[in-house]
C-alpha cells in the first residue's frame, strides 16, 4: 500500500469508526450466532498473494463486525464497561502510527515521562496519599499478580526470586474477591490450597475480625501469611471492603497490602465517594482501571505502589544490551512489571484527561450512578422483583421473586436472564450471592442515557411478568 492509497483508506475507516459510534445502538448487543459459524466463513489457508483492501474491508464489514458482541452498546449492561472514546481512539491511532517500542526511557523518552506524569495527576484526582508512585499495567489481573509477586519476594528477604519458595506462603482475599487474585496465587507459586477465603458481611464486604482471626491461625500454626488483597467494589456485587480496619490488621502483622479497585476505583474522582479508599494511607499497592470508567480504551490499568525499590527489585533484569548511561536517572518501566515490551499507553490517557477535563468525566460517573439509583428504586417498587445487594455505585444486584422456593427461583431467574438476552436488545450477566442466582445490571457506558435504562427495565418487567404467568398456568 502506498502513501495515497494508505491516506485514502485511513479517512474511510476514521470514518468508519465515526459512523459506528452514532449508530452502534442500532445493531443487537450480542450476535445471534453459534461456535464455529465465523469460522465457516474464513478460508483454511492465508492468501498466497496480497488482497486488495477493497475485499479486505469488505469482509470486514460482512463477516466480521456482524460476530462481534458491541460492549460500547448503550444497552450494554453486562459485566463492567470497557468504555472507549474519540480522543482516546485517536491517541490509540497516533501509537499505531508510531509505532513504538517504550520498554525503557530511551526507547520513548516522551512516553516514560508523559506515563509518570499522568498517573501522578490521577493520583491526586483520586485523593491518594502522597509517596504512591504510578505505574499503568496492562490489566488488574495482572497488576495483582505484580503485586502478589512483590508481596512473595517481600516476606522472603527478595529469596524466593534466587531460590524458588522454600516454604508455603499464604494469601488472604474476601470470598468475593475477582478470580484473578486466586489465578495469580497460582502464578506466583503460592497454590490455589494457600489462598485463604475469608467470610463476608450482609453487604458482601469482607470481615476484618474474620481477617486477624484467619492470620493469628495461621501464625500460630507456624504459617507464613505474606499478602491480603481487598476489594473495593467487587465483581458479583460492587461491595467495598472496609480498607481502614483492614490495613491496621495488615499493619499490625506486616503483611502486604494490595488493594484491587478496578471498577469502583474510577469513582472517587467524585469527591462524595472519596471514602471508599479511607485507610489508603496502610496501602502497600493499589490498581484501578481508567479503561473501565474513565472513557479510556483497553488496555490500560493505573497501579500503585508504596515501595518502589522493592518494586523494581521483583523484576529488574540487567543484560548489557539494555543498560543505558541514563539508568541511574530515570524511570525504565520494563522494570516495573512482568512485560520487558511496553505499549504507549499513556497517550490515550493524556488525551481523554485533556479533552473531556476532570469535570467532563465526573458528570458521566455521576448521571451513571443516578441511572443505578433510579433503577434500584423502579425495581424496589415492584412487587414481583427484588434488589439484592446494596448500590453504592453503578451496579444494581436484582431478581424476580414472587416468593416461591429458591430453588425454583434460581431456575425462573435464569430462564429470565437468557430470554432478555437472547432479544438482542439489551445484554446483562449474572452472579451467585450467598447461594442465590442473582442478575446485575451494570450502568456504566459512555453510551448509556436515561432512556436506555427505561428501555431496559419495560423490557426486564414484561419479560418476568410472562415467564411468571407461564409458571402459573
Amino acid at each position: 500500500m502506498n502513501k495515497d492509497e494508505f491516506r485514502q483508506w485511513g479517512y474511510r475507516f476514521v470514518d468508519w469508526v465515526a459512523d459506528y459510534f452514532e449508530n452502534v445502538g442500532q445493531y443487537p448487543v450480542r450476535p445471534a450466532i453459534q461456535p464455529g459459524d465465523i469460522k465457516k466463513r474464513l478460508p483454511e489457508e492465508a492468501p498466497i498473494q496480497g488482497e486488495p483492501m477493497e475485499a479486505v474491508f469488505a469482509d470486514f464489514q460482512e463477516i466480521i463486525v456482524p460476530g462481534m458482541t458491541h460492549w460500547q452498546h448503550p444497552s450494554w449492561f453486562a459485566y463492567f464497561s470497557a468504555n472507549n472514546s474519540p480522543p482516546s481512539v485517536l491517541a490509540e491511532l497516533l501509537t499505531a502510527g508510531m509505532g513504538a517500542q517504550c520498554m525503557i526511557w530511551e526507547t520513548s523518552p516522551a512516553a516514560a515521562e508523559l506515563e509518570e506524569v499522568v498517573l501522578e495527576w490521577l493520583r491526586k484526582l483520586l485523593g491518594l496519599p502522597e509517596g504512591l508512585s504510578g505505574v499503568i499495567q496492562d490489566t488488574a489481573s495482572t497488576a495483582s499478580l505484580v503485586a502478589m509477586l512483590t508481596a512473595r519476594e517481600q516476606v522472603t528477604g527478595f529469596e524466593a526470586n534466587r531460590r524458588g519458595l522454600k516454604e508455603p506462603l499464604l494469601v488472604y482475599v474476601s470470598e468475593e474477591a475477582h478470580s484473578s487474585v486466586e489465578k495469580g496465587a497460582k502464578i506466583a507459586g503460592f497454590g490455589r490450597e494457600n489462598v485463604r477465603m475469608i467470610p463476608t458481611d450482609a453487604a458482601f464486604a469482607m470481615i476484618p475480625e474474620e481477617l486477624e482471626r484467619a492470620l493469628v491461625s495461621d501464625k500460630d500454626r507456624g504459617l507464613q501469611p505474606a499478602c491480603v488483597v481487598a476489594t473495593l467494589g467487587t465483581t458479583s456485587s460492587s461491595a467495598i471492603d472496609p480498607l481502614k480496619p483492614i490495613g491496621r490488621i495488615c499493619r499490625r502483622h506486616k503483611v502486604w497490602l494490595h488493594v484491587d479497585a478496578a471498577y469502583a476505583g474510577n469513582a472517587a474522582i467524585l469527591p462524595e465517594k472519596r471514602w471508599i479508599f479511607d485507610g489508603a494511607e496502610f496501602v502497600d499497592s493499589l490498581v484501578f482501571n481508567p479503561h473501565k470508567w474513565m472513557l479510556t480504551n483497553f488496555d490500560c490499568s493505573a497501579y500503585y505502589v508504596k515501595d518502589e525499590g522493592a518494586l523494581i527489585r521483583t523484576f529488574e533484569i540487567h543484560p548489557e544490551y539494555l543498560k543505558t548511561g541514563v539508568d541511574a536517572v530515570v524511570k525504565n518501566y520494563r522494570d516495573w512489571g512482568i512485560q520487558l515490551g511496553r505499549r504507549f499507553r499513556a497517550l490515550k490517557l493524556w488525551f481523554v484527561l485533556r479533552s473531556y477535563g476532570v469535570e467532563g468525566i465526573q458528570a458521566m460517573i455521576r448521571e451513571h450512578i443516578r441511572l443505578a439509583q433510579l433503577f434500584k428504586e423502579w425495581v424496589e417498587a415492584h412487587g414481583s422483583f427484588e434488589v439484592m445487594a446494596p448500590v453504592p455505585l453503578s451496579l444494581v444486584c436484582f431478581r424476580l421473586n414472587d416468593g416461591r422456593p429458591e430453588e425454583e427461583l434460581d431456575r425462573i431467574n435464569r430462564e429470565l436472564l437468557t430470554r432478555l438476552n437472547q432479544t438482542g436488545r439489551l445484554l446483562l450477566t449474572q452472579t451467585i450471592l450467598k447461594g442465590k442466582y442473582v442478575i446485575r445490571m451494570a450502568i456504566d457506558s459512555h453510551t448509556t442515557d436515561e432512556q436506555h435504562v427505561r428501555n431496559a427495565w419495560d423490557l426486564i418487567r414484561e419479560t418476568g411478568a410472562a415467564l411468571l404467568s407461564k409458571a402459573q398456568v
